[in-house]
């Protein structure tokens, strides 16, 4: 198969980071426990692309041991992500959960580095401490000394801790595995856990008004189809670290979003903060351009 240009990979990236910037929303519109947000999120994902994955239901035979073993701890990292991260939003506000999960940076770094041998740029780091300095400027005026808002804080940056492996997993996965399949088997595991997780956790699964039920919905094609997946085949052609970095796009989309639905005031920090993140992408990526062709990791394989 032949590799995508740049331009392709990272418009890819746009898409799936502006898709993504609409999940928050969605969650906050619902009034279901997070746990049953995030089941339906996925099990209504899996149903729409069960058609399509018939078509590629023989690659399952090649899947080695590891890669099963490697496609569990992703659906289930995967799982717990949603989990923490809907349940930050009931604690903290859009901006502040937002920019907490997105501070993917620091752990994809150390993580490309430690499994995969990345090798870290000054630039790139650079480019990375610009646009967390300008996540943590969207949020500085939303943050709250208080024991609500601070649980709401942890539990971001611990889904933060988890998507991130998350995408670790998946850079080694789909190397081997095709989109459909890795997404097929990750989302379908993942929304197995997070079943468990709301029928041991005592909650209903049918007792919900027309409006969560097209925020399940909402949820499963825009962020997740759109969104996750989009990056799933990227994250071929482009590491994790790059990946992440183009998730910082999120806190611009979602503080704008949770502006005009929600009321919540963006403040000149956070304007500022914007100009930050999109500054340190844009560098970012530019270096990535000055190297020429995707490598290995950044250039995919066939």
């Amino acid at each position: 198969m032949k590799p995508p240009s740049h331009t392709q990979a990272y418009a890819a990236l746009l898409v799936g980071a502006l898709a993504v910037s609409t999940s928050a929303v969605f969650v906050k519109w619902s009034q279901a426990p997070s746990a049953v947000i995030a089941f339906y999120r996925l099990f209504f994902a899996v149903i729409i692309m069960t058609p399509f994955f018939f078509r590629r239901i023989t690659e399952l035979k090649h899947i080695s041991r590891r890669d099963g073993l490697f496609s569990v701890c992703s659906g289930v990292l995967l799982a717990f992500h949603f989990i923490l991260w809907f349940e930050s939003l009931d604690y903290t506000s859009v901006a502040s959960s937002v920019v907490l999960v997105t501070l993917q940076p620091l752990f994809a770094f150390a993580g490309g580095a430690l499994f995969f041998r990345e090798r870290l740029t000054s630039g790139a780091v650079g480019s990375a401490v610009l646009a967390i300095v300008g996540s943590l400027l969207i949020s500085w005026g939303d943050f709250r000394i208080s024991g609500a808002a601070l649980y709401g804080d942890v539990l971001a940056l611990s889904a933060c801790a988890m998507v991130t492996a998350y995408w670790l997993f998946g850079q080694e996965l789909r190397q081997r595995l095709s989109l459909m399949t890795y997404t097929y088997l990750v989302y379908g595991i993942s929304a197995a856990t997070l079943y468990a997780y709301a029928v041991l956790s005592g909650f209903s699964l049918t007792a919900y008004p027309p409006r969560d039920w097209f925020c399940f919905l909402g949820l499963a094609i825009i962020p997740t189809l759109f969104g996750h997946s989009v990056m799933n085949w990227a994250v071929k052609w482009v590491s994790a670290s790059t990946v992440s970095m183009a998730i910082l796009f999120e806190p611009v989309g979602a503080s704008v979003l949770a502006y005009w639905l929600f009321g919540e005031s963006i403040r000149p920090l956070q304007w500022i903060g914007g100009i930050f993140i999109l500054t340190g992408i844009g560098l970012y990526l530019w270096e990535k351009n000055e190297k020429g062709t995707l490598t290995a990791q950044e250039g995919g394989r066939p």
